[in-house]
């Protein structure tokens, strides 16, 4: 079970929900589970959820920019304050440089104590985190202050909104001036890596007091948030800037694949384009996109994912699945078999 959300927050997402009592709830078109060609590939929907968010009780790892302070009982000349260096590794006393990153404050303090065990008998250290400077989440879209956020505990998705500052739009369906309500969105994209997106649904787990509308979320992770009239496709895999990509009446696979920098080094020479909106898979060779015209081309949905596998995996799919009643949540899981 989720620990509880803290006061400020929850007095946060009542306000949202009082704010939108009149907003009425688009119903979006779901994706056909039958249509995914591999069955044994096919994931539950919570158990996606569940891999994508941390544990709760899950231990910070260590990673580049984060200070930490080291504390030798018996032994002051080797303690004092370290920072992890780009490269993920601090400098000790006599062993020279060890490398601390993803690894938690437990972990750091048994390969100190081992790194030292022959210059020291029976040493010990308590390690201390002061600052986390790598427990970062990206905020970008429709958002008052896009950017780097940090965070000194686990972060959630209604820290990142809260922090970002939303924008104020109108209520969908009605021109009263009482429906221009606060700006949260009906629902957001986390990225994760170049291989994982999950959209959630925020606007109607917050009105139905699920939990997963505080998803716990990991450093790094970038949180998109659409403005409504906003229409994109996400491209995911081996390409140089994986996200979203606006969608216009102009855009091809070529053109899309383009805006995301090309495909990176080691990229298999299939594209795929998952449609949830149809519940379909093309699959199309590269080399292919050159020649495409008219008819030919493959028309993209607002919704579709572009994914670009890298070489050697010999079957990759997209598995497009959406959790059934109010608690809906839209997955993508990017299943990969070697």
């Amino acid at each position: 079970m989720k620990p509880t959300v803290l006061p400020a927050r929850l007095l946060f997402a009542g306000l949202l929900l009082a704010a939108t009592a009149n907003t009425i709830l688009g119903q979006e078109s779901t994706a056909d589970h039958s249509a995914t060609s591999d069955p044994e590939l096919k994931l539950n929907p919570m158990k996606v959820l569940q891999k994508f968010e941390p544990a709760a009780n899950e231990q910070y790892a260590l990673g580049p920019g984060d200070e930490i302070s080291l504390d030798f009982p018996g032994h002051p000349e080797l303690g004092g304050k370290r920072v992890v260096g780009p490269d993920g590794r601090i400098t000790l006393p006599l062993v020279g440089p060890v490398s601390v990153a993803e690894k938690n404050r437990n972990e750091v303090a048994k390969l100190v104590e081992g790194s030292l065990a022959p210059y020291y008998k029976e040493l010990t250290v308590t390690v201390n985190i002061d600052k986390y400077s790598s427990n970062r989440i990206v905020v970008i879209g429709s958002v008052q202050h896009p950017g780097v956020l940090y965070f000194d505990d686990t972060p959630t998705l209604l820290d990142v909104i809260a922090r970002s500052g939303l924008l104020a739009t109108a209520g969908t369906g009605s021109t009263n001036s009482s429906a221009v309500h606060d700006g949260i969105p009906e629902r957001c994209a986390i990225y994760r890596g170049n291989d994982q997106v999950v959209w959630v649904n925020l606007r109607e787990l917050l009105q139905s007091g699920n939990s997963m509308a505080d998803l716990r979320l990991r450093r790094n992770d970038i949180v998109y948030v659409p403005a409504q009239q906003d229409v994109f496709v996400s491209v995911l895999g081996s390409v140089m800037h994986a996200g979203a990509i606006p969608l216009t009446s102009e855009s091809t696979l070529a053109s899309i694949l383009a805006q995301a920098g090309g495909l990176a080094e080691g990229a298999a020479s299939n594209i795929q384009v998952i449609q949830p909106s149809t519940g379909r898979t093309v699959t199309i060779p590269f080399k292919a996109l050159l020649t495409l015209t008219g008819s030919d081309e493959v028309k993209l949905h607002a919704g579709d994912v572009v994914f670009v596998p890298q070489s050697g995996f010999y079957k990759t799919t997209y598995v497009v699945q959406r959790l059934s009643g109010i608690a809906s949540i839209g997955t993508i899981a990017a299943v990969a078999a070697h």
